[in-house]
């Protein structure tokens, strides 16, 4: 089994493919143009706001993203990076906004990793958790037994239930290995990043939700997702960072239909789409909006 290379138009059709398994929303009936997120300052007071792709792609932060978040903070409005990256903990992730020059603390970073390792809690403490994970995605700071996943079959066969934070390492042979685990005896799959693919300098990285729905259509499972399109992510940040706050002077801010928007908008905030540096950058993007039904709020073409 070798790992497919996605393109855009791809990625789009494979969202639709799994649309079912999504969560549902309302949307407006038409987006408003605007350049950036300047435009915004006068009507939303809190925006929730992706990585990739709003902030940075790769390794590389977009251009006068910083500079954004400044003025935000002079004018006294509220900014959190809600992020499906499930890689690294808090500390880790705050490091890497920091080296692209964003000023950000910590409690501003709501992630998808964070909401996943929450639900644990709604297991036997004494359940043995394979995590789908790398070496350095500090697997010590979760409050269980854990096992990194390998390429050895017991790995599997000990699991209680296993928690997917990260492809970065992952192989089709540990992929057949969880596949044909979960198939010979069904265990909770919880998975900490429901995004299928990563914008990345050099293309689409596949990412942990990519490899999980290819497990539920293949032995019929039903994962438990953690992260945007998903509500209990921003839940995190709703009902506790800003509860009671009138949603409609909050924006979801991202460059992807099918988790950014679509997600915000299941949430009940308002929701912008940013064009020039992620998933969608060079796309029809009228023709995607009409195809999948999800239609933002406000169509930016830059952070």
């Amino acid at each position: 089994m070798l790992f497919p290379t996605l393109t855009a138009t791809e990625v789009f059709e494979r969202y639709e493919a799994v649309r079912a398994r999504l969560p549902t929303a309302q949307f407006p009936a038409e987006s408003a143009a605007i350049e950036n997120l300047e435009a915004l300052v006068d009507e939303i007071d809190v925006f929730l706001l992706d990585a990739f792709g709003v902030l940075n792609v790769g390794e590389s932060a977009i251009p006068g993203a910083a500079e954004r978040l400044e003025a935000f903070a002079r004018l006294g409005k509220q900014v959190f990076v809600l992020t499906n990256s499930a890689t690294y903990d808090a500390t880790k992730a705050l490091e890497k906004y920091r080296s692209f020059g964003f000023a950000l603390e910590k409690e501003q970073i709501i992630s998808s990793r964070d909401a996943a390792i929450t639900a644990l809690d709604l297991y036997p403490k004494d359940y043995v958790w394979g995590i789908a994970a790398t070496a350095q995605s500090g697997l010590a700071e979760l409050p269980r037994i854990t096992h990194l996943l390998g390429e050895d079959p017991s790995d599997y066969e000990k699991a209680n239930a296993f928690l997917f934070l990260s492809s970065a390492d992952w192989t089709a042979k540990q992929q057949s290995l969880l596949q044909n685990s979960l198939q010979l005896n069904p265990r909770p799959l919880l998975v900490g990043n429901p995004d299928l693919v990563a914008p990345r300098e050099g293309g689409l990285s596949l990412e942990p939700g990519f490899f999980t729905h290819e497990i539920a259509e293949q032995i019929g499972i039903a994962p438990q997702f953690y992260g945007k399109p998903f509500l209990n992510v921003f839940d995190r940040v709703l009902e506790a960072e800003l509860k009671g706050t009138d949603r409609g002077r909050i924006a979801m801010v991202g460059d992807t239909l099918h988790t950014d928007i679509l997600g915000g908008a299941a949430a009940g905030v308002r929701t912008v789409l940013v064009t020039g540096h992620g998933l969608h950058k060079g796309m029809d993007i009228p023709k995607l909006i009409k195809q999948s039904g999800i239609v933002p709020d406000f169509i930016a073409a830059t952070t």
